[in-house]
């Protein structure tokens, strides 16, 4: 239902507003004054995913942690769950990480910006007593690594309206799932315009020449209707037109397309495609 992430500097008491609202959230939603979907509050912290604070003392172990975090998100957030978010979220690319995650989802997006000064900051971490606290060495490089949030993040002034009314943004190319194409696709679409051109090879053989539109069977179930010039055709230039064709298409084959629609790969789309490549490209 909705994504809250919460931000600021280490130390500046995030995970204690974390869970005030959680508690608020939680308790909004079992009022029975309440009417609206049957939500669930999942608060996510470096603490519910037992990650060390010394994890952040070096990129190394730092890069694991927030990978951690992550999956955590994708996999807890949905239509009918509100995921907070109580990290250090001090990278804004990491935070875009997660927006895009929820743009994806189709859930609506805000941040809470809790304010501390740094001096407040390693003043209460120096007074921990619960072994949570950063090394100094630790905490100091953190604030000064810390980036501000931008427009991307979405700050919220009434929670509850931000979550039930909130603007969804649409999914953009960057966040949309690719459509994979079929695992014997790129056999499918060589083998086709290969039996195009050895076709055409053989009917230009067989009548002396070409022009106009003809009529090739492929097999039992496949024809196309093909106009090929009026001249005899060298089977290397056949031949370089298939290669340019199928590398063309290669890069979607592998690495999936992000067309609307279904892309069909069967070998009738193959022959289609390759005959209105060919007609386009052979020289007249």
């Amino acid at each position: 239902m909705a994504l809250i992430t919460i931000s600021g500097y280490p130390s500046s008491g995030k995970s204690q507003r974390a869970a005030q609202l959680k508690r608020h959230l939680g308790s909004r939603l079992a009022d029975p004054s309440y009417t609206g979907p049957s939500l669930s509050v999942v608060l996510l912290s470096d603490d519910t995913l037992n990650i060390h604070r010394s994890f952040y003392n070096d990129s190394r172990s730092e890069k694991p942690a927030r990978g951690t975090l992550f999956t955590a998100v994708q996999r807890n957030l949905a239509q009918n769950t509100i995921v907070i978010v109580d990290s250090l979220d001090y990278i804004k690319g990491f935070r875009y990480q997660m927006y895009c995650v929820a743009r994806e989802i189709k859930v609506p997006v805000c941040a809470v910006y809790v304010l501390a000064t740094p001096d407040l900051c390693k003043q209460w971490n120096s007074e921990r007593t619960d072994g949570k606290a950063y090394a100094p060495e630790t905490l100091a490089n953190l604030l000064q690594r810390y980036e501000e949030l931008s427009s991307m993040d979405v700050p919220a002034d009434d929670f509850r309206r931000t979550i039930t009314e909130g603007v969804v943004k649409p999914p953009n190319t960057g966040t949309q799932a690719v459509a994979n194409a079929p695992t014997d696709a790129l056999r499918t679409l060589e083998h086709t315009a290969a039996s195009i051109v050895s076709a055409l090879v053989s009917e230009q053989t067989n009548s002396g020449s070409l022009g106009g539109t003809t009529t090739i069977t492929l097999s039992s179930t496949l024809k196309v209707r093909i106009t090929p010039p009026p001249r005899d055709m060298a089977l290397s230039e056949l031949q370089r037109l298939k290669r340019q064709f199928v590398t063309l298409h290669k890069k979607a084959i592998m690495l999936g397309t992000t067309e609307k629609g279904v892309v069909d790969w069967s070998e009738q789309s193959a022959a289609d495609k390759f005959v209105a490549y060919f007609e386009e490209n052979i020289k007249q």
